[in-house]
């Protein structure tokens, strides 16, 4: 690594010198100085010890090239996360303050860097997996930030991840998840008879023996993949949201289901009605891609409405759209071209990534703010 694969961020403000370790997946640190933001290199997945040692490295190589000396470290709220041991035994042996930043918060803040937003915004953060200030797994927030502080003012609606992580590596989990929540337990044996463990989950739902909660996106698009039969099970990060978007993009325009979803009063959404509308697809032998299509759209619509109601109560126009799941590019044009029309300013990823390679940037924002 050489200075010139440093990214060089300025900041509205000055502040005092930070650390941020990131998160575990799709690593970098972020270092600042006065205004300016440091973002390293990606170092990646922190789960071998060759990557680990890349990421020690990196923290001595960029206080020592850009000295500066941290008077705060920042890490996720996740106490198992290889980042978060660095920070807690960094800051012991230098004698400094930590700082746990929540996952999500720490997504929308990396964009309130982008645009120096220094005041409160909204914002929708859509991932796979981060932990939550009250234990469990988040994935599909709606936040009130300002910030070193947040509120979480709205999520999906949960589902099971029967297996816990396991859950995220097999489509068809999540899948027998969505029949459980629809009352519709009795129907996982027969539906997934060509996975070994469906009679083992069915029983797991039923006494709701490891299936944590999650309000994951992430999640979502798993279930959507397995009650359509794509990709059962996963080789790799993200793959039955990809392939879903690759059909859906095929197919083409559809209209959107308006009894799709639910929105509570609590501001939970709730997309069960799309998920049993997609049983039925499936059912019925209907394309692949068209239920795809479908997914996507009527996704996008109940976003949009939550969106538009939260902004009119809090009176807030600025919506920041953080995390891995706007990658999705057709989920994110299908959001954007439904609020082209609308009094509000949509802010998206533009230096960085939306997903967890900007965690650290937002976590110093956090640090700078506190």
């Amino acid at each position: 690594m050489s200075n010139a694969d440093i990214r060089a961020i300025t900041l509205p403000k000055s502040g005092p010198a930070v650390l941020a370790c990131g998160a575990w997946l799709k690593n970098t640190i972020c270092l600042i100085r006065g205004n300016k933001a440091y973002v390293s290199p990606l170092i990646g997945d922190l789960d071998s010890a060759n990557a680990q040692q890349i990421f020690d490295k990196t923290v001595q190589y960029m206080c020592q090239t850009l000295n500066i000396q941290p008077e705060i470290v920042t890490h996720d709220l996740h106490p198992d996360f290889y980042s978060t041991q660095f920070a807690c035994a960094f800051a012991q042996q230098n004698n400094i303050p930590t700082l746990a930043v929540q996952h999500h918060h720490a997504h929308i803040a990396a964009i309130c860097v982008e645009y120096a937003a220094m005041h409160s915004v909204l914002g929708l953060a859509l991932d796979g997996v981060g932990l939550g200030t009250d234990g469990t797994s988040w994935g599909g927030e709606f936040l009130l930030v300002d910030g070193a502080r947040f509120q979480r003012i709205g999520h999906l609606a949960t589902l099971a991840l029967p297996g816990g992580d396991r859950a995220a590596r097999e489509p068809w989990r999540m899948a027998a998840a969505a029949l459980a929540k629809l009352n519709r337990r009795q129907e996982i044996i027969q539906r997934f008879a060509n996975q070994p463990a469906a009679e083992m989950v069915a029983s797991m739902l039923q006494a709701d023996i490891n299936c944590p909660s999650t309000s994951s996106m992430g999640r979502l698009f798993d279930a959507a993949a397995g009650i359509l039969g794509i990709d059962l099970i996963q080789t790799h990060e993200a793959q039955a949201a990809i392939h879903l978007q690759q059909l859906a993009e095929q197919y083409g325009c559809v209209t959107a289901l308006t009894d799709g979803y639910l929105i509570t009063q609590e501001n939970i959404l709730d997309f069960s009605p799309l998920l049993a509308a997609l049983i039925v697809l499936h059912d019925e032998n209907y394309d692949v891609a068209y239920g795809a299509a479908l997914f996507h759209v009527t996704l996008a619509a109940g976003l949009v409405d939550w969106i538009k109601k939260l902004s009119n109560k809090l009176h807030l126009t600025q919506i920041a759209l953080g995390g891995g799941c706007f990658h999705n590019e057709l989920l994110l044009k299908l959001i954007s071209d439904r609020l082209v029309s609308e009094p509000l300013q949509i802010l998206t990823a533009q230096q960085m990534q939306p997903d967890d390679s900007a965690i650290a940037l937002g976590q110093a924002w956090v640090a700078k703010h506190q």
